[in-house]
Parts: C-alpha cells; structure tokens; sequence
C-alpha cells in the first residue's frame, strides 16, 4: 500500500514569557506528523484485516460451494456428504453470528443451490421417479427493500412435464407469505397464496393446436392465448380468526451481496441461496 507523506510544518509561532520578557519562537510539528504518521498506521492495519477477513470469508463460501455440488440440490447426499455440508456451513455461518438482519440487503431474488428441507427435497425425489415431470429452478424473491420490521416473500418453482410444456421453465409456481422480523435473526412467514402462472406450452403440443402448415383458426388462436395467460390463484390463509394461517419460523444464519444461508427452526432442513437475477413475477 502506497502512502503519500505531507511535508514538514510548522505549528503557528507561540509566546513565551521569561523574566517580564516576552519571547516568540516557531516550534515544528514533528509531533504532529508522527501522530499523523501513527493514525496512517493503524488505517493500514485496519484496511489490511479487513481484506484478509473478506478473502478468508469468500474462501469459506467457496468450500461451501463446492461441498454441495455434486448433490444436485440436495437430492442425492450421502452421510458423510452431510456432514461435510454441516461443517462448512457452520464456518460460514460463524462470520455472520449476531447480527441483525439487513433488509436492504435481504432484498432481490435467490437461486436455491441446496437443501436438506424434506417438502423440498421431495420435490426432486418425484422428478427423479417420474421422468415426465421436471423440475426446474427454484427460488425466493424477498421484497422489503424500504422495510424495517419485515415484508413479502415469494417461493418461485419453476417446472415443467416433457412433451407437454417447455422443458424445465414451462410452468410457474408461486407460493407468496407475508414475513415479520421476530427476533435478530429470525423471520415469522405466514403464506398467503399459492399461485400457477406462466404456462408456456411445448411446440408439439402448438403444432397440433395451430399446424404450421395451415391457417390458424380464431379457436385455435384463442387456445394459444389462453395458456399464455393463464393463472389461477388459491389462498391459503386461514379465514378463521381462531386459527392462525399456515406458517413457519425461519432462522437467517448468513448474509451478504451474494450468499444467503438459512434453517428452518424446528428441524425442517436448511438452505443454501447465492444472488440471482431479479425475477418478475
């Protein structure tokens, strides 16, 4: 690191008084360039923790990173591959611990890249049994960029079934909950809605629709359209002042501009999410 050193100066001229006599004398400033010197010092050291804290940090996510890549999202692990994800977990999550959560840096999308969650996990294992069904990427689009105290988050599940709609994207999945801040690091979801949306059908399925080879029909025009815009929505709160809606508590372990880490309490698994695109929903 390359320093810029200020020139000697010297400090205003000061009066002194010996035997009814009034001198005045220049004294410089070498006490003030060391102690300029020495504040330098400490701003280097400073600067030079903070980069090796942060390259150390990033090192850690990529261990992270590289322990869940051939698990495929979470659906393939074996025990000791679980306890190699838990350890490096952990390390990560130690440079985070305590402090609160950063809404504004909570906001934006999220791609899953792994969990141990069971009603996700599931959703992988039924693709893996039934290969007609795909499943595509999934993520979580968190909106409270201008909130103190919590805001809306959306589950986003993108699928799809092989012949019938667009390979891996052809349909949408949104499951969108209210969430609160309960605690430093916890969040409180209460699901709302769970809405299909997005359906993009497969050029097969066009083909036999509206034949390329021949005049499209209004009727098959309107088809078309159709599935474009289709979108069905179902609430899922409940309308019972007695009852509280479905819901569940989250613990935010980790969080910076790119890795997102977190468990849900209660053993339901955790979750591994790096940054993502911004997703409209």
């Amino acid at each position: 690191m390359a320093f810029v050193m200020a020139p000697l100066t010297y400090a205003p001229a000061y009066k002194i008084v010996h035997d009814g006599r009034t001198s005045q004398v220049t004294i410089p400033s070498v006490a003030r360039n060391l102690r300029n010197k020495s504040l330098w010092q400490c701003s280097a050291t400073a600067t030079a923790t903070d980069t090796s804290l942060s390259y150390e940090v990033e090192n850690k996510k990529h261990d992270l990173l590289r322990a869940i890549q051939e698990t495929e999202r979470g659906l393939k692990t074996t025990p000791d591959q679980r306890s190699s994800i838990e350890e490096a977990l952990v390390t990560v999550e130690k440079y985070d611990a305590g402090e609160p959560i950063d809404l504004a840096k909570l906001d934006g999308t999220w791609r899953l890249q792994y969990t141990s969650a069971p009603d996700v996990v599931v959703l992988f294992e039924a693709a893996s049994r039934l290969p007609i069904l795909q499943v595509g990427q999934i993520y979580q689009k968190f909106e409270c960029c201008n909130q103190s105290d919590g805001g809306v988050v959306r589950n986003i599940i993108k699928w799809s079934i092989q012949n019938l709609l667009e390979e891996n994207e052809g349909a949408t999945l949104l499951v969108s909950a209210k969430f609160s801040v309960v605690s430093r690091r916890n969040i409180y979801l209460q699901f709302e809605e769970i809405t299909l949306q997005d359906i993009s059908i497969s050029e097969q399925v066009q083909a036999v629709i509206a034949p390329a080879l021949l005049p499209r029909t209004f009727l098959s025009l309107q088809i078309l359209q159709f599935f474009r815009s289709f979108k069905a929505q179902i609430p899922v709160t409940s309308t019972s002042p007695q009852r509280r809606s479905v819901g569940g508590l989250y613990y935010l372990s980790y969080l910076d501009n790119n890795m997102l880490l977190g468990r849900a309490v209660g053993g339901g698994g955790n979750f591994v999410f790096t940054r993502a695109q911004p997703f409209v929903c």
